[in-house]
């Protein structure tokens, strides 16, 4: 799978978790998740006055932008990914 193209700098800690989790989401929802996610990621750590994303906005991205019936499968995708999702919300 191709890396995560990017528009600003990424932890890289987090980047790692990151790609690890996308490859963990099912072959038909990794493009749209990868899209939306890596746009709002980035706009949270603007938000913030950042010039580089965290871990903690692209958990925040994941709980925006994905749909709530899908919430049960991105928690365990996250956790297996070693997101400590639950410090984030």
């Amino acid at each position: 799978m191709a890396g995560v193209q990017t528009s600003m700098h990424w932890d890289q800690e987090a980047l790692g978790k990151y790609n690890k989790m996308l490859h963990l989401i099912p072959i038909f929802h990794r493009g749209l998740a990868k899209e939306v996610v890596n746009k709002k990621a980035e706009q949270l750590a603007q938000a913030r006055g950042s010039t580089h994303v965290e871990e903690k906005d692209i958990v925040q991205a994941f709980f925006s932008e994905v749909p709530k019936a899908f919430y049960s499968l991105m928690i365990r995708i996250m956790h297996d990914a070693g997101f400590d999702y639950k410090k984030y919300i």
